[in-house]
């Protein structure tokens, strides 16, 4: 099978990466700038028509959620028109397309679990853009499958994880956001099952109920707060300092984008579609920090 990943750098698509070389039945490659630009489709385009691609993934996005609010412009030229122009190129050589969003196209005020099919209400620049890039990449090619995620970590990249072990490091007290739940997703658990649903699409051939989104999360839901705690002692277990982690309302960490108060995700789809589970929050962190620990 035959994979083209558009970016590089960041914690899926590297993930993405490392999990291909441990297959001989996955040929991938990836493309990022200055060769393959988000903002040039003709590089898109190009590339995919050199490498042959049976399917196409795209995680690369404008991620800087707070920075959007002054860069819309910039936003929404990545998070649509370049994710448009991912499923065109795509398209163009009768291929499907793996388009990831993100939890921020939900306004996080649902009691429960967010599926695939309650009304979208983003409420900021980043959530709306990734929305629009949603839409524009339905449109473009009608073989997609539009995967939501949230709250992704891995050793590496910049991430949730990452920032706790380098403040408790700095710091002998932490104060962590108690009001907002997430499903942690941990990067290279969303690389397997990728890989796993692209299977499924060039094995069984395309069916249109692949089409459309389907959330791909964590699957135990907490809090910031709480995953804080997770990560010190982890990291305590592991030869770094356990530091003292306090509750605190978003009031207290002003940002100048609201993030949603309520990210989780169903899977429910995930799961009974491409019949892909992700492990345990607990069995994934112990990984990330197994591994950050090596570093």
């Amino acid at each position: 099978m035959r994979i083209y990943v558009i970016g590089a750098r960041g914690q899926v698509a590297r993930s993405l990466r490392e999990a291909a070389a441990q297959r001989r039945d996955v040929v991938l490659r990836c493309g990022e700038r200055p060769e393959v630009d988000l903002l040039r489709p003709a590089s898109i385009a190009r590339a995919l028509h050199e490498f042959r691609p049976d399917i196409v993934i795209n995680p690369a996005a404008y991620t800087a959620v707070d920075k959007a609010e002054s860069e819309p412009d910039c936003a929404f030229a990545l998070n649509r028109d370049g994710a448009r122009a991912v499923a065109a190129a795509a398209a163009a050589l009768g291929v499907p397309v793996i388009h990831f969003s993100t939890d921020y196209v939900f306004d996080g005020t649902k009691d429960g679990a967010y599926v695939e099919t309650d009304p979208v209400n983003p409420r900021s620049v980043y959530g709306k853009s990734k929305r629009e890039g949603e839409l524009a990449v339905a449109a473009a090619n009608p073989r997609h499958i539009v995967l939501r995620t949230s709250w992704v970590y891995a050793p590496f990249g910049i991430n949730f994880v990452r920032t706790m072990l380098r403040l408790a490091a700095e710091c002998d007290s932490l104060r962590v956001v108690d009001d907002q739940t997430g499903c942690p997703t941990y990067a290279p658990d969303i690389a397997m099952a990728v890989i796993t649903i692209a299977k499924q699409v060039m094995g069984q051939g395309w069916r249109p109920e692949f089409a459309g989104v389907t959330h791909l999360a964590g699957p135990d839901a907490v809090t910031w707060y709480a995953f804080a705690n997770d990560i010190i002692r982890g990291a305590a277990l592991r030869g770094g300092r356990s530091v003292s982690v306090s509750p605190i309302p978003s009031s207290d960490y002003p940002t100048l984008t609201a993030r949603p108060a309520n990210s989780r995700l169903s899977t429910a789809r995930l799961a009974s579609l491409f019949d892909v589970r992700l492990p345990p929050l607990r069995y994934s962190l112990a990984d990330c920090l197994d591994l950050s620990f090596k570093a």
